[in-house]
């Protein structure tokens, strides 16, 4: 399976879900390889970070910030179990490749009416994609979510029945994400990652369930 995390608005947590998303399936002996599409190179960053530390390399990571992404990265999923993709801010081409290469789209949305505005283009640019791919699944991902915020639930509440749905798997905002981004590391290499763990757990079972 393909994934696309993408959202035109920047800050909303694409790299780091997607780097835990590949993560918690490389950790069940999937073969993973996750693909940079964003200029700034932050998936590469983290990697290259991780490997001057010697952490165990756990999966590949690719930059292709270029919109020959459709064409490219089919051949990559030839060699694996999923491909996961990074995507750019507000680069409408890139954004348009990682949708016709993609089986499912996650839009990685932070519990608030300004990303629910901000998001609008990005739905737009999957509607257009479905022109040419009719079974592409899409997604908001609820990410940074504040503890027990009525505004988290509302949220939820209010994509129950849009379109794209919101995935039930919810992301808390939690400092061991940052700290663990600073290191290489993904969250569930720290002691103390057990409700986070679990978070990323239930968000990438949910995710594998929609592949076609």
């Amino acid at each position: 399976m393909i994934v696309a995390l993408l959202n035109q608005k920047g800050g909303v947590g694409k790299t780091t879900l997607a780097l835990h998303l590949a993560g918690h399936w490389a950790r069940q002996g999937k073969r993973v390889t996750v693909i940079d599409a964003d200029p700034q190179g932050s998936a590469l960053d983290w990697s290259e970070q991780r490997a001057r530390r010697r952490f165990e390399r756990l999966f590949g990571v690719i930059g292709l910030a270029r919109d020959t992404l459709h064409r490219e990265a089919p051949e990559l999923a030839r060699d694996a179990d999923h491909v996961v993709i990074d995507g750019p801010p507000r680069i409408a081409a890139l954004l348009r490749s990682a949708l016709l290469a993609a089986d499912a789209v996650l839009v990685p949305a932070q519990p608030s009416p300004f990303d629910g505005w901000a998001s609008a283009e990005m739905l737009a640019l999957i509607a257009e994609a479905r022109v040419f791919r009719p079974a592409l699944v899409a997604r908001f991902a609820l990410n940074r979510c504040p503890a027990r915020t009525i505004i988290a639930r509302d949220t939820a509440q209010s994509l129950a029945d849009h379109d794209p749905p919101a995935l039930t798997a919810r992301i808390s905002q939690r400092v061991i994400f940052a700290d663990a981004a600073r290191t290489g590391q993904l969250v569930f290499e720290h002691k103390s990652s057990g409700a986070a763990a679990r978070e990323i757990a239930a968000f990438a079972a949910e995710t594998e369930r929609l592949a076609p």
